[in-house]
This record gives C-alpha cells, structure tokens and sequence, in this order.
C-alpha cells in the first residue's frame, strides 16, 4: 500500500477518476448516444457522442447552485460548457427531467411540477422522435429512421447556439429563409444567462464578424472576407485558410460560413467571453488546458473605431490616432488629451463636378478598411471603380479588392486601423490636398518677371566682368561634372554589383544598367501626369513615358507606403537585368533617389492580358490562335526561369495582369518584385510573409508560406483555365461552384467540360478541352502531384500524348465532405506518357 500512495501518477489518476465521479457539476449515468420517444432522462444520466468526444445532460457551472441542460467536451477535465438549452430559465435542484412531448418535441420540466421550462419547439412534428448526440457536438433532434443521417434534423442546437461557435456548424449570411445567428456570451463565468455581448455575421457588402455591446454598439469587426481571409486580421492568413470557407446552396441560393479543423482529432472552438473578448481556443490533450491561438481585440487599435470618423489608428504611433491627409480633429483639445472618439472633419470642403476637376482620390495604403461598404456588381477593375465613384458625388472612398470587387463608401469612413496590409483605400479630397500646382495671382508674375529680368541682367554683366576667371574654372568644372557621373555609374554598380547574384559559390557579372535621375523620368512622363498613366499595380502607379530619342517606355514608380521595400526592389532589378528572353518583360534602367524607386520598362502597346481577357468588348480579339500562342509563351517564359536561365527562379506572383502584350500581341512575363532565387540543388522553401495574389496562390503557399517551383506551376494552371474559358478566378460565381477551379473540376467530372469553353473559341474545342485538362492537372492539391513547366510544356504541344487523370484541385474552397473523400483517393504517378487508373466517382 505504502508504495502506491508514493506513484504521483497513479496518486493523479485516482484522483481524476474520483472527481470524474463525484463531481456535482456534471451528470454521471450512460444512457448511450440517444434518448427514443417515450424515454425521461432524469437528472444525473447523460447521452454521449460516438467519438465520445462530447456529453449530454444537466450540469451547475462553476459555483453554481442551479441546474442547466447543455451539451459539454466529455473527455476534457474541466468540462468545458458549449451550449446551454435554459439558460434564462434554471432550475432550482436535481428535479429536471427531458422528456418528448405528444408531438415529438424534447422538452425540459421541473419534476414538482408540469410547467415546461425548455422546449425543441420544432414546427416540423413526428410522433417518433430521437434525440441524439453527434460527433460533432451537435445535439440533432430526428425522426427515429433518420438518426443516423446527419443531413436530416427536425431541429438542432447549431442552429440556436449559445456562445460557442464549432467546426462544422453553418453560420449564414445570406439566406431568405433563415434568421442569421447570433452568439450571445455568458453573464459571468458562474451564470450562462445572455450576457452584454453577442457576435455574428454582417452581411452588409462581403461578410465580416462584428461584435456587439448591448444592442447597437459595435465592440470589434473583422474586416470583410475575400474568399480566404477577413481583411482586418491579415496576418492571420494559415490559421483562417486552414479552417473558413463559405458554401452556397444550389437548392436554396442561402449561403453560409463553416470551420473544419484541419486536424480533425484536434478539438477547436471559438468563443465570446463576458467581457467581449474573442477567443479560437485549441486543446492541448497532453497539459489539459485550452491554448488561444488568436484572441480579438488583440490590442487598442482593434477596438472599434477608437480614432473616430476619418481617424486612422497605428499601433506603430506613440500618439496611436491621427487625422486622414486633408482632414482635422474635429477638437483639438480632447484631441491633445488623448480623447479621440470625436474623430475628425474635412479641412476644405468638396466641390464634385462628376469629371473629378475640382476633387482628387488621395490613396489611404495599408489599412484595415472602413466600415459600411456597399459593393458595386459588375465593376471589374480598380479604375473602373473610382470612375464610378468620381461621377457620384456622394462617394467619398472607394477601394478595390481581389475576392470581393469594387467597394465604395458614402459618407463619413468609420474604424481604420493601419495593419501594414495590402488594402489601398482612395479617400475623396479637395485637389488642394492632392499636392498639385497652386494657382498664382496675376500680381506675382508680373513681381517674378521683374525680379528676373533683373537678375539675367546682372548675370550677363557679371559674366562679360569675369569672363577671364570664367573661362580658368571650366576645366575644373568639366571635372567635377566628371566625378559626378562616375559616382552615378558607381551607385549603379553598387546597387547591381556582382555580389548581388550568386549560385552555389558563383558570382554573377550581369550586364550594366543605367541609372536614370528623378528630374529625368519625370520630364520622361510629363510630371507623371494623369493622361499618361496605365493602371496602378500592387506596390504603385505605372506611367507611360517618352525618353529624348522617342523610344517609349514604361515607368513603375514605387509607393513610399507599399509593402514593396528596398530589397524586394533590388530583387526585380536584379533578375530583370540579369534575365534575357523573349517572353520576359526587358528592363532599360531603373532611378533611386531618395525615397523614390522607379523602374524603367519597354512599352508593351497592348498593356496586360487581363485587359483583353476578362472585358466584354476586347475578348473578341483573342482568337484561339492568339490564346494558344500566349498560353506557350507563358509557358516558355516560365520554363526558363525555372530551369534554363542561370539560377531557378520562383516568380510568386503569376497572374494575367502581370502577363503584358507586345504590338504583335506577344506575352512577356512582368513584375518580379516577388520572385525568389533558388540554387540550383534547392528545391523548395519557407516564408513568413506570404505575397502575392488571392486565387492564383497554391494552397502550400497561401496556408504555409512553401513555395517552390510548382508554386509557379499552380499560378499557370489557374491562367490557363482563366484563357480557355475568359472567367477571372476570383470573381467567377455559379449556383454551385464558388470559384473556377471548382467549377472545372465539376464539369470535368460531369463529363461537360465543353461547357466551360468562351463561346467566342468554340470551333477549337478539341485543344481547348486539353488544354482544360492541362491546367487541372496544375492545379492538385499536392505539389508532388503537379507537373513540371518541361512537363506542361511537352503536353500542350502534343495533343496525341496521355495525359493522367487529375484528382480533386486546392480543397481550401471546398466542403469537408469534399475533403475526405479526396483524401481517400490513391496517389497519382504523373507522367506524361502513363495513365493512371484513379476511378473519378461523381458525387
């Protein structure tokens, strides 16, 4: 005896089991996994899962000494609460009793007496009735031949939960049928009651998750969900990627948010707490204690709206809040004291004419956008965004988001928090605000005229009086001008020296590249003027140009507040330079002064694909002879970066905006500032900064920051779909794919896949159809599984050539049902020359 009482671990067991026993919280009789009509459950009696993760019955929590039914995690120690059933309405003692009532609903009564505290209240009545316990935590009230089949409840606790959100449960935020759900936190630790503070979806513009203190005062938001993350958590991107997603019901045209774990055995919840805070919560089987992996408001600036209306709020800031360029704080003196909320107002007031003569757009970068959006359907670019809301005057931002669309703001813009993201929000200004020329009274020209006619005069004198001394100090001048431009040549050999390159222990001696004065390029664009500019890019403008000789030239000029530093900068420099074929963009110089980057490219007349693709007007002059030839040379430009160019190269960023087209409508591969260097035994590596584009990322890479070459490889897939059928990825909606890649893979399945095909190419459908094939077989799931660019390349030029079969594409879009019967399939051994003999079973 006396050495069992010295095991501590048999010592904790013991207790465990005795406080599993004796506990006066929780229930402690097995009825099984089900309670059968005309069964009482009686307090002290539980119903447990399959999986046994999760319990059934009455329970006290905390101190308390009443009564609650509610569901609880089974094997947990501290049986954590996840749903209660009464929780406005105790019970005083163990006198409970469940039992189904004449027309088969679960109720809930005091044994003293018949009044029913709690009831399912199901419209849909059966006189056989079960209610049961699922794996999933969902408490499912069915028909008695219905409780084994998860798709079919009279009525279910996730439809009426209480705090807690689980994985699997369907929040909707669109639906014409149902109310939207509403978490509503405890009152206290001790008392379930609903407490000051409920969280749900605003379904307002693209979905967000706001919290509530008491009715109508917003506590915290989200940001809005581009189909893989919510905008005001960004660097949040694996945890959210690997688990949110939103489905629409072809039947019902609801759509609806869910969570599925990645680990399905690991235990994840999400919780409002009673002081409003928000919780994900993982459990850590082996310390027995819930871990938070994300906690919101995660600081000051997260609650809402602290800097009030056109404040911005920076952590980074010592002073925390400050005013949009172009507006004040609307009191100064609370404003020194630190007090905010009053927010602030307009310096100058609007004058909108519709043409935007008189008002300007000032770009608000890297900013957890505003609140109260409306979207505009239909407007497929950020310049026709802002055309849109220059010619309405009662616009005052707007901002454009892969994922979601064109977002525009009436009024005043309400919590902006600076996260350092890669949302440009384009804040309405009067043009005094945008820095441009200031008019000049007619009294000053005529005093500047004077005053420099005076001083040529004196100048002239001065140069007839000296001219002796003049002509001795040329030389020296001629030097020094000299020295001048050696230190130019130099800075340019510094910042592309040939330390710049290397690959396994070889250095590079790439070719010189000119180095360009700011006074230069801007001459070169006319002051980059409105007229000459060709779009905006992700880290800043892009300005048509004309250099001295008449060569024109494009000039990318980097934003001051882009997420695009020095070395991503040096990067694309770097490997343009250094890089030479002919579906490549050529770089002819670059300029670097002061705060300012500018690269200088060859004009590409024909701007990017995108441009022709994915518009109405222009997809007409993309035959199929043209797409084929863009398609080929994509491939032949990625070829070459991934195998025959010196080093490997990941460009990261493969899209049809970054694809430009020569007046022969020849595509060159453009924008490397995201690219990587591989050596040349490297095969793949990790980031902790994920960039790039939403839609064309591969799923390793958006959820783990992997990359490698079939990173690349999963970006051409999704181009190649996007030419074949004319659809734009992130913004192509069906009632019952949400993206392109699903809805390939569907038709594909189906058999339809000549559905898919742009009518405008239909006469070229046998290629087309393999060129559909090619690119679902870019888009695997698994790396391993994606063919090499060799590979791509070898099955676009023979049709004649087997291909195998694809396997289900990126799951991160798809449901968990979807998942595991993908995950059950067998490897796929690509080669281009084999078929696999993987059954594709339609579901």
């Amino acid at each position: 005896m006396t050495k069992i009482y010295r095991n501590p671990r048999i010592v904790d067991l013991c207790l465990i089991i005795l406080f599993y026993h004796n506990y006066v919280g929780f229930s402690q009789t097995l009825l099984g996994n089900q309670l059968m009509q005309g069964e009482v459950m009686k307090d002290g009696q539980i119903i447990i899962s399959d999986n046994q993760d999760f319990a059934f019955g009455f329970f006290s929590p905390g101190n308390s000494s009443f009564r609650y039914v509610g569901v609880w995690y089974n094997n947990n120690q501290d049986r954590t609460v996840v749903w209660v059933a009464n929780r406005n309405n105790p019970i005083s003692g163990k006198s409970g009793l469940l039992s189904f009532g004449d027309d088969g609903n679960l109720r809930l009564t005091n044994g003293n007496n018949s009044d029913i505290i709690w009831s399912t209240n199901s419209s849909s009545i059966s006189k056989n009735s079960s209610i049961s316990l699922r794996d999933t935590g969902n408490l499912a009230l069915c028909r008695s031949e219905d409780v084994d089949n998860n798709n079919k409840a009279l009525w279910q606790s996730f439809s009426h939960p209480t705090d807690t959100f689980l994985p699997e449960m369907r929040v909707y935020t669109v639906s014409q049928t149902r109310d939207l759900l509403k978490l509503v936190s405890w009152k206290s630790p001790s008392d379930p009651s609903e407490g000051n503070y409920s969280m749900a979806f605003d379904p307002r513009g693209s979905p967000q998750i706001v919290v509530w203190e008491g009715m109508n005062n917003r506590k915290w938001r989200s940001g809005h969900w581009n189909g893989l993350i919510f905008l005001g958590v960004p660097n949040n991107r694996a945890r959210f990627t690997s688990g949110f997603g939103t489905t629409t019901d072809s039947s019902s045209g609801d759509t609806y948010f869910s969570y599925t774990a990645a680990n399905r055995s690991q235990l994840v919840r999400f919780n409002i707490l009673p002081n409003g805070k928000t919780d994900q919560l993982i459990w850590d089987d082996s310390k027995q204690v819930w871990n938070v992996a994300l906690s919101q408001p995660s600081d000051e600036c997260g609650n809402y709206n602290i800097c009030g209306d056109f404040g911005v709020c920076n952590m980074k800031d010592s002073k925390r809040c400050s005013c949009i360029k172009g507006f004040g704080p609307k009191s100064e003196d609370e404003w020194r004291r630190g007090n905010w909320s009053g927010g602030c107002i307009r310096k100058k007031a609007l004058k909108c004419d519709k043409n935007g003569t008189n008002d300007g757009f000032l770009p608000l970068e890297g900013v957890k956008l505003p609140d109260f959006v409306d979207i505009l359907a239909g407007e497929t670019t950020l310049d026709g965004c802002g055309d849109k809301c220059t010619k309405n005057c009662s616009c005052s931002a707007y901002a454009y988001v892969v994922g979601i669309g064109c977002m525009v703001y009436g009024g005043e813009l309400i919590d902006i928090e600076h996260l350092g993201s890669d949302n440009t929000l384009y804040v309405r200004v009067s043009k005094s605000e945008l820095g441009g020329k200031k008019s000049v009274s007619s009294a000053a020209i005529i005093a500047i005229a004077v005053v420099g006619t005076i001083i040529i005069g004196i100048i002239l004198w001065a140069s007839w009086r000296f001219r002796g001394k003049i002509k001795g100090s040329w030389k020296k001048q001629s030097t020094s001008l000299l020295t001048v431009t050696r230190r130019s040549e130099e800075l340019s050999a510094e910042f592309l020296g040939v330390d710049e390159l290397t690959s396994e222990g070889k250095q590079g001696t790439g070719p010189h590249l000119p180095l360009f004065s700011f006074t230069f390029v801007e001459l070169a664009t006319d002051y980059f003027a409105n007229k000459n500019k060709l779009g905006q890019g992700g880290f800043g403008p892009v300005y048509k140009g004309v250099l001295p000789g008449g060569q024109e030239v494009a000039v990318k000029r980097l934003s001051k507040l882009s997420g695009q530093g020095l070395e991503e900068f040096k990067t694309e420099v770097i490997l343009i330079a250094k890089l030479q074929h002919r579906n490549l963009v050529r770089l002819l110089g670059c300029c670097i002064e002061g705060e300012e980057k500018m690269l200088i490219y060859e004009y590409m007349p024909n701007r990017s694909l995108d441009s022709f693709l994915f518009d109405a007007m222009h997809r007409s002059q993309l035959d199929w002879s043209r797409r084929y030839a863009i398609i080929e040379g994509v491939a032949r430009g990625l070829l070459y970066l991934h195998r025959d160019s010196r080093l490997r190269i990941i460009h990261r960023d493969l899209k049809a905006s970054n694809i430009l087209l020569d007046e022969e409508m020849q595509p060159k591969i453009s924008d490397f500032g995201m690219a990587r260097i591989f050596g040349g035994n490297q095969i793949e590596a990790n980031t902790i900064r994920v960039v790039g584009t939403y839609g064309y990322m591969s799923p390793e890479y958006a959820m783990e920051g992997l990359f490698s070459v079939k990173s690349d490889v999963y970006s051409f897939g999704v181009l190649l779909l996007e030419i074949v059928s004319g659809h734009r990825n992130n913004t192509f909606h069906s009632p019952e794919c949400s993206n392109l890649i699903r809805y390939a893979w569907t038709l594909w399945k189906d058999g339809k896949t000549e559905e898919m095909i742009d009518p405008l190419i239909a006469d070229s459908r046998k290629i087309a159809l393999h060129c559909i094939h090619v690119g679902l077989l870019c888009v695997q799931m698994s790396a391993a599984q994606r063919p090499t660019m060799s590979q791509v390349l070898n099955m676009l030029e023979s049709e004649s050539t087997s291909l195998p079969l694809p396997r289900v594409p990126d799951m991160s879009s798809m449901n968990s049902t979807e998942m595991e019967s993908a995950m059950r399939d067998h490897d796929i051994n690509l080669s281009s020359t084999e078929v696999t003999v993987t059954e594709v079973i339609g579901r």
